[in-house]
């Protein structure tokens, strides 16, 4: 722009400046709120009501930082929504499911067009001014198809915009950065490398090929509304971890921080020498306070789901996935309803298909009864007799307690969330492991359309159970009479009559190897469940990988070390070859239970 032309400009846009109203600050300011406080919770809750933003000064009424002059971080992205949006979320989830998380989980689908910057609370609004003016001037150019192409490494896996729509788009957010910069005095860099739509990114090596399959997958036309969102995040806390409350907690010490579920934690790790175990120090971004937290009670988040969504300038367009399709591309707005449900279906059984190739998820039963209350449990309580020989079996036999239930139940609606579902469930013959069965189906949903089968080959090894003989355990008939939903139809390999007592720490790990490479081998793909004991996790693990067995000294002290709930998962990379890899959920701790990190079993294989 010409010297004179940007006089001008500016001469203008402060004209325009000084006509410009502020209704929330001026209602903020009559409720009594000083100007720089209520600057600040407006730039915190996006401009959206007075309501929001009275209501983040009030929770934030003790925060040490609320007088302090940190500025919002802002970006700008162009996001898909409506079908396109949904298609790509589907992909987000399944590749999540089958290959775990990457970097590009943390954030939405998205084309990043001017990197974070910073802008003064008082000056967000011109912000907005910038983003309406920009999209105005290019709204006609802005081209009605979009070419993508399908770019992958060993490392990366998105979509490139093609230069001819790449040109427009970065015209777009030059114009921003120019606009901002006159209009709020921001410093915007705009995206001057490719043009790009992250769909992986910083994923195993081995799962690149899976991650391409599920990408090509991907519709290759939908009819797309595109949106410029301007997002702002809390610039203090960008190499923070981020956790999620996942319960209320009342706190019992006044250095502690009260949660609501829910609510996000910034907390930083290297500064925790304070924290006990089980502990973290960290800043609720509800309230602004710093205080200790459970750790227990939190999962981990993504920082994007702290950032604020500003303002959207919205863009109509049809949109391509292959550039040889472009021309094509443009006839795809008279598509019936009809046809994009079909292509929708093609899309979720292609999906499906994918899924064939096997994964094993092997879980540790829940807290069993004994473990609390001792050996002497059955004399302090009362239960129906379901079983023939009478309640004296459940003594080398116990249930799950409360406890157990509930992480049981936990676990399946975490499984559910993460969209987790289960072909094969197979079971230890013990009752708490039955149990623990039952409530993880029950909370995904398949309890009535999955049957547990019971399989003796994954029993405890014989050695650590009390007695010279093996205990009574259920029968399917007995199972099936307590509303159990057991295969009864399902034969073993291993009936529970070959069960020796005091085996063997050879006869135990060949008897686990023969079993779990038996129940691979009978089913064909999905997701196999193996509910057993803390031993199992290495026994039925093991094999599959090529490992061999651990001396029996380690393998003794690593089984201690699993608390209830722990879990190991495997998946099939190619054809009869198994990675282990991270479980699709987070594993429960609680009490005095140590981190349960699945990773020591690759570092000490």
């Amino acid at each position: 722009m010409a010297a004179k032309e940007t006089q001008l400009y500016t001469k203008i846009s402060k004209k325009f400046k000084d006509q410009m109203t502020f209704p929330f600050l001026e209602a903020l300011l009559a409720m009594g709120f000083p100007a720089h406080t209520a600057q600040k919770a407006l730039a915190a809750t996006g401009r959206r009501t007075i309501e929001e933003a009275s209501e983040w000064l009030h929770f934030h009424y003790n925060d040490p930082s609320l007088d302090d002059p940190i500025p919002q971080e802002y970006a700008l992205y162009l996001c898909p929504t409506g079908p396109l949006l949904e298609n790509l979320q589907e992909f987000w989830r399944e590749s999540k499911r089958q290959c775990g998380k990457n970097r590009a989980h943390e954030i939405f689908p998205h084309v990043t067009l001017c990197d974070f910057f910073t802008c003064e609370d008082q000056k967000v609004e011109y912000l907005y001014e910038a983003l309406k003016r920009a999209g105005d001037k290019i709204l006609n150019s802005f081209p009605s198809t979009i070419p993508l192409n399908l770019h992958s490494s060993i490392s990366y896996l998105g979509f490139f915009i093609s230069d001819s729509s790449a040109d427009v788009i970065r015209e777009f957010a030059m114009s921003f950065a120019t606009e901002a910069s006159i209009l709020a005095d921001c410093t915007v860099k705009p995206c001057t490398k490719q043009l790009h739509l992250t769909l992986a990114h910083k994923f195993y090596p081995h799962h690149q090929k899976t991650l391409e399959q599920l990408a090509k997958s991907i519709d290759q036309i939908y009819n797309c509304q595109w949106t410029a969102a301007l997002y702002s995040r809390d610039m203090r806390f960008v190499h923070y971890q981020t956790l999620r409350a996942l319960f209320q907690y009342k706190p019992q010490n006044m250095d502690e921080l009260m949660l609501t579920a829910g609510e996000y934690i910034f907390v930083d790790r290297t500064q925790q020498a304070e924290a006990s175990e089980g502990w973290v120090i960290g800043i609720s971004h509800r309230t602004g306070c710093r205080g200790f937290v459970p750790e227990n009670y939190t999962e981990r988040a993504n920082e994007s789901d702290t950032w604020v969504k500003h303002r959207t300038y919205t863009f109509s367009l049809a949109f391509g996935l292959d550039s040889k399709e472009s021309d094509h591309n443009t006839t795809m707005n008279y598509k019936s309803h009809h046809s994009l449900m079909t292509t929708k279906a093609s899309k979720i059984q292609t999906f499906q298909a994918l899924t064939h190739r096997r994964s094993l998820l092997v879980v540790r039963h829940g807290e069993r009864v004994d473990q609390i209350f001792g050996k002497a449990w059955l004399q302090q309580c009362s239960t129906v007799d379901e079983r023939k020989k009478g309640l004296k079996n459940f003594e080398n036999d116990p249930p799950l307690s409360s406890c157990g239930i509930f992480q049981s139940r936990l676990t399946g609606e975490a499984l559910l969330d993460s969209g987790i579902k289960i072909s094969y469930m197979y079971c230890s013959p013990a009752l708490r492991c039955i149990q623990t069965a039952k409530h993880i189906l029950e909370e995904l949903k398949q309890e009535k359309s999955l049957k547990i089968r019971v399989e003796p080959g994954l029993f405890e090894w014989t050695k650590w159970e009390i007695g010279e003989t093996i205990p009574s355990l259920m029968t399917l008939t007995e199972l099936t009479k307590a509303n159990y939903n057991v295969d009864v139809d399902y034969r073993s390999e291993f009936p529970l009559s070959s069960l020796m007592p005091s085996e063997s720490y050879d006869d135990y790990v060949k008897r686990c190897s023969m079993t779990v490479k038996q129940i691979v081998a009978a089913c064909p793909g999905g997701i196999i469940s193996i509910v057993s004991h803390g031993s199992a996790l290495d026994s039925c693990t093991r094999p599959l990988l090529d490992l061999p067995p651990r001396d029996i000294s380690d393998f003794a002290q690593l089984v201690r070390k699993i608390p209830s709930l722990g879990m190991c998962f495997c998946e099939e990379v190619e054809e009869n070859k198994w990675q282990l890899n991270n479980p699709p959920v987070k594993t429960l701790t609680h009490g005095s239970n140590s981190a349960f990190n699945w990773r020591k079993w690759i570092q000490d294989c």
